[in-house]
């Protein structure tokens, strides 16, 4: 059943999170980050499920979710177990979109973007992640290119978490940085997992009434 007043309150909620998770970021408030990262995705997720979400997308983000609490931590532990819990997300994503609706122009797009990344980063990243990182990056980059099958918003938010996760990739490589990277890591991550959910929703919304259920249904 959706709640349309709940459902506001908990995005101006992700969205009041999101801003000050930033601005800490900005600032050096590594308090304020502390806070406010950890809330992001349940609220996201929240607010997909008022929303009527299939329990897929859910499932995502909560998976981020542990990802984001996992990178809290600089263990290297931390670090392969938040990668590890991405990656289950990510596998959820790719169930979510299905196998329509792609482009081969797209697929040749990212498959040079792949190529490229990991062949420029092998040799810069410790050798005990060099097979993990290339493997992860194989699974984003999946599900960055089928998330266009749930049109141009949630392959706009596969995109930009190819772009998240690459900059925290050329970071781990020491590779030259922007000013304050951990700013643009985490905005091009909170808008990437915004846009996938809410073309998620948008494009569940606007499916037939016969297809909408079957795809309930099976997720």
């Amino acid at each position: 059943m959706k709640t349309p007043a709940l459902s506001r309150a908990l995005l101006g909620a992700f969205l009041l999170a999101a801003v000050v998770d930033l601005v800490s970021l900005l600032a050096g408030a590594d308090l304020g980050h502390l806070v406010a990262k950890p809330l992001l995705l349940p609220l996201l997720a929240a607010y997909a499920t008022t929303r009527g979400a299939p329990r897929l997308l859910v499932a995502a983000l909560l998976l981020g979710w542990g990802g984001d609490v996992l990178l809290l931590s600089e263990a290297d532990w931390a670090f392969l177990a938040g990668m590890g819990s991405f990656a289950v997300g990510h596998i959820c994503y790719l169930a979510l979109f299905g196998r329509s609706g792609h482009s081969p122009f797209l697929l040749a797009v990212y498959g040079v973007v792949l190529t490229g990344t990991v062949t420029a980063l092998w040799s810069d990243l410790p050798a005990g992640l060099r097979v993990p990182v290339t493997g992860y990056s194989l699974l984003l980059t999946a599900m960055a290119y089928r998330s266009s099958s749930r049109g141009l918003v949630a392959g706009a938010g596969g995109a930009l978490f190819l772009l998240s996760d690459t900059l925290i990739a050329t970071g781990i490589a020491d590779w030259p940085q922007p000013p304050v990277p951990d700013f643009w890591v985490m905005l091009t991550y909170i808008a990437a997992q915004y846009l996938l959910t809410v073309g998620v929703l948008g494009a569940e919304s606007s499916a037939p009434d016969s297809e909408y259920g079957e795809r309930r249904t099976t997720v």
